[in-house]
């Protein structure tokens, strides 16, 4: 088997190593890839948006199987094209990842089929969305409609915030459309689902952390670090989100008549009312999945295949009961302008505490790497506990350097607080 994995990230990477487990699988390229996948796979220089260049690839390379992972190719229609044109996918197609990539649709898709969510206010443009916001209840969560990389939101606590808010995540576009949220409180939680469009099998609940610095402080980002599994999402409660939630959403996109094929990835707050929905998003998350994956005990390729032909329910799914923890080290000035080319060392030394994921970087002739991103790599690690998973990680993380490395230092505190001894 040859494997087409479209994307560039630590995502990426971690999909491909899984997907490297199954016995049958040959080769696998990388579109566009990184250092990390370079390494054991061979890099394919087209971007991940280019739909063209990616089936012309396809036509001339003939692929046994594509797994398109970033949320842009999906909301693009990648899945779509490729499947027309006679090459199997693991992904949704563009309308049903339309739960991501409109957050108007998501909202009205949760009203009509009941799905607890945050109430909102949707202005469909940026003169509307001024106004709005000084009049709005404060304190409010604005979010683009669109997407944002996992930058698109803000939380305003007074109303010169969220005019300030609104000016910004309207991008300069007079036509961009700006949710208004309720602003819940609770803790929140990752849940990444394998479906086929009527089976749902959720992977272990997880955490991530998007503010920059330690204590959540700082800038949103694409993810600083991701801890699984976590204590607040019990049994009980994950029995009540499959109930209220899950199944609902599954049984709405089927009834829509656009059935969701791929992961979808539930944001969920645990409110004091019961959980409820933030966001949906129609792929693996980065870093979630760098944590995840690495507990699951099952064939990835087996399980992507069975999710495409409409069989999970017949498909083997297992995970570990094991604990598992990322840590991300990113360039200086990240989710800013942050510099490129900077030598990276210390990758030998930290794998031998856990997995590093490689996202910006670049490998050299010489067999070396430069940074080339914003989240340059993370180190992923299991353990009997959630202190005994973080301390590899951080050792990892501690053992690479280059120059204007950064990285939190609390990612899992609150939970690791909680856990056992080793």
């Amino acid at each position: 088997m040859k494997i087409l994995v479209i994307g560039g990230g630590g995502r990426e990477h971690a999909v491909a190593k899984s997907l490297m487990k199954n016995v049958a699988v040959e080769k696998i390229w990388v579109a566009p890839g990184n250092g990390g996948t370079a390494a054991f796979c061979e890099n394919v220089d087209v971007a991940a948006t280019d739909l063209k260049g990616i089936l012309n690839f396809c036509l001339e390379h003939n692929p046994d199987f594509v797994v398109v992972t970033p949320d842009d190719p999906l909301a693009l229609g990648m899945v779509d094209l490729l499947e027309e044109n006679g090459f199997p996918c693991f992904g949704p197609t563009r309308a049903a990842a339309q739960l991501e990539w409109s957050k108007g649709f998501a909202k009205q898709f949760m009203e009509k089929y009941n799905i607890p969510t945050a109430k909102c206010v949707l202005c469909k443009d940026a003169k509307e969305a001024k106004a709005y916001a000084k009049e709005c209840p404060i304190p409010i969560v604005l979010k683009a409609d669109g997407l944002a990389q996992g930058k698109g939101v803000v939380i305003a606590m007074t109303r010169e915030e969220a005019v300030a808010a609104q000016a910004q995540l309207s991008y300069g576009k007079n036509d961009q459309a700006i949710l208004f949220e309720e602003m819940l409180v609770g803790p929140e939680v990752s849940v990444l689902c394998f479906t086929d469009g009527k089976t749902i099998v959720p992977m272990p609940a997880a955490q991530d952390h998007k503010r920059a610095y330690d204590g959540d402080k700082g800038p949103n980002t694409g993810g600083m670090g991701a801890y699984s599994p976590v204590s607040v999402y019990t049994k009980e409660m994950a029995e009540r989100c499959m109930e209220e939630i899950y199944l609902p959403t599954i049984r709405g996109m089927e009834a829509e008549g656009t059935p969701f094929k791929g992961v979808l990835y539930f944001s969920l707050m645990l409110t004091q009312d019961g959980p409820k929905v933030i966001e949906y998003n129609s792929r693996f998350g980065d870093p979630e999945t760098q944590v995840v994956l690495p507990l699951l005990n099952s064939d990835l390729f087996d399980i992507m295949v069975a999710v495409r032909n409409g069989k999970l329910d017949r498909a083997r799914v297992k995970f570990s009961d094991a604990c598992s923890a990322c840590v991300v080290l990113a360039s200086g000035g990240y989710p800013s302008a942050y510099e490129k080319g900077k030598p990276i060392t210390g990758l030998e030394e930290a794998e031998n505490h856990g997995t590093i994921y490689h996202a910006g970087t670049k490998r050299l002739d010489d067999g070396s790497y430069v940074t080339s991103g914003g989240r340059v790599l993370c180190v992923s690690s299991t353990g009997r506990s959630l202190r005994q998973a973080l301390r590899k990680s951080y050792k990892g993380i501690e053992a690479i350097k280059f120059e204007g490395a950064f990285y939190r230092k609390d990612i899992g505190s609150k939970d690791a607080s909680l856990s056992k001894e080793d």
